[in-house]
């Protein structure tokens, strides 16, 4: 080998020195430290936790509540303020007045009804500071419901919907391990494809500057033409450019997969190939059954058709305004806190309120036409998703048959390649073909090579899909997210 062939192998071999010899990942390895550490990771854990907090919040608006609250007016009055008469007329007056007050109330939704029922108590202390006036006024016992009719009623549409979505949630969440084991995957071939090319450089850069002395030798003792011997020193030149933009490659694919798996700049690694392939059987009628049992987007066709009816039933609830609100209670006025309680007196409201338009130029028809309508688009769009959702995973187990048939052809023709490029490069070396038939051979072998690892590419980034479209382990026979009726 040459001073200039050894001074390049051996500046490769220190810019690698970074990428190769510490640490050696396995396809398995690189998808479980992506699935614990990335930042996709990361963001999966997130969205799920705020998930769970947006279902446990809508859990408690079925819960009873316990509020404080202010009395409403001025705690402090000091001014000069208007005061109304008897006979109406207004005198403008000094006040200086302290005025607090405070009520407590136990209110408990009415889910069926979509009215509101509480509890509670109001206190109002006031103080002339002026005059030196104490009074304190207030109801020690209140009841009051309020009810509206003919409403929307959100507590019963998302009883049925917000448990639907929370499920959606946890699946979507498996969902996406799958996709960061999937795209883990892809950017590990990224890495492996230039681990190869780069390999593949390295070998033939070796194997033509022996060609490239064989083929001096001969042009020396006349055996050869100039032309020849200029082919081969092309292709000599053409290797060393390869390696250099194969090591150039492969420092960018590492980078982008050390970024995507959380590892620490500058720690080295080593891919392994994943070429022992794993045995399974997959029917199109296993791999729907599975799909329909633990995917977020066959549960979510159930979901939006109740969110349709849902506004549908909104739109209803909003052409007529009626509500009743009743109240029964205790109330006094004393000069002390505990003189409330004595001789209290009744408090008793009741009040309907209503909105209703009597002549509307076909408003509400329109309204109710339009929801309507809304909701039959919505019923096209998720009947055409449902197919959809099937022709997907029935064409990923229709290719995934093929993908066992092509890495047998690959990995059989990169053995014959390797082989005859041997016998191509043995049969030159004695003189029997000429250079341009070892190239051709040699270009085989290469490309043969690269078929392979993309074969196994499109095995292993398959396999990963299929286990997101189904959330189950063909291999171990297992689910990947357990639902709810299994």
């Amino acid at each position: 080998m040459s001073k200039t062939i050894l001074l390049t192998v051996l500046t490769l071999a220190t810019a690698l020195h970074g990428s190769f010899g510490q640490n050696r990942f396995t396809l398995e390895d690189v998808i479980h430290r992506a699935q614990s550490q990335s930042p996709v990771f990361k963001q999966n854990e997130t969205r799920r936790e705020t998930r769970y907090w947006q279902y446990r919040f809508y859990k408690t608006n079925y819960n009873p509540q316990i509020r404080m609250n202010s009395g409403g007016g001025a705690l402090y009055t000091n001014s000069i303020t208007p005061v109304r008469q008897p006979d109406g007329s207004i005198i403008y007056l000094p006040v200086n007045q302290l005025n607090p007050g405070v009520g407590f109330a136990l209110q408990q939704p009415i889910q069926w009804t979509n009215g509101t029922i509480s509890v509670g108590s109001s206190y109002n202390y006031f103080k002339d500071l002026n005059g030196n006036t104490v009074q304190w006024n207030g109801a020690p016992l209140n009841i009051a419901l309020n009810q509206p009719l003919l409403a929307y009623n959100r507590y019963k549409w998302d009883k049925l919907i917000e448990p639907i979505r929370y499920e959606e949630s946890l699946r979507d969440y498996a969902e996406g391990m799958e996709q960061i084991a999937r795209d883990a995957a892809d950017n590990f071939f990224n890495v492996m494809d230039a681990q190869v090319n780069l390999q593949i450089a390295t070998y033939n850069l070796a194997n033509n500057d022996t060609i490239y002395k064989i083929e001096q030798g001969r042009y020396n003792i006349g055996t050869t033409s100039e032309d020849k011997l200029l082919q081969v020193e092309l292709q000599l030149l053409k290797s060393r450019q390869d390696v250099g933009q194969a090591s150039l490659s492969l420092q960018n694919a590492s980078l982008q997969l050390r970024t995507y798996m959380g590892l620490r700049t500058g720690e080295a690694f080593e891919l392994l190939l994943p070429d022992q392939i794993p045995t399974m059987i997959i029917t199109e009628e296993d791999a729907l059954r599975y799909a329909k049992e633990t995917r977020s987007a066959y549960i979510a066709f159930e979901r939006r058709k109740l969110e349709a009816d849902a506004a549908v039933a909104q739109t209803r609830g909003q052409l007529y305004q009626v509500s009743v609100q009743a109240s029964y209670g205790l109330n006094n006025v004393g000069p002390t806190l505990g003189g409330l309680y004595e001789n209290t007196t009744k408090q008793q409201v009741a009040n309907v309120t209503f909105n209703i338009p009597v002549l509307d130029w076909g408003r509400r028809r329109a309204q109710m036409q339009t929801a309507y309508a809304t909701k039959r688009l919505n019923d096209y769009v998720i009947a055409q998703d449902e197919v959809t959702f099937e022709q997907e995973i029935i064409t990923k187990v229709r290719q995934f048959e093929m993908l066992y048939l092509q890495l047998e052809i690959t990995r059989k023709s990169d053995e014959v390649a390797l082989k005859r490029y041997t016998v191509a490069q043995n049969r030159y070396l004695i003189g029997k073909i000429d250079i341009t038939n070892l190239g051709i051979a040699l270009t085989e072998k290469d490309n043969a090579k690269r078929a392979y690892i993309n074969a196994l590419r499109s095995f292993w980034t398959s396999y990963y899909d299929m286990r997101r479209l189904t959330l189950f382990d063909f291999v171990s026979q297992k689910y990947l997210y357990n639902p709810v009726n299994n």
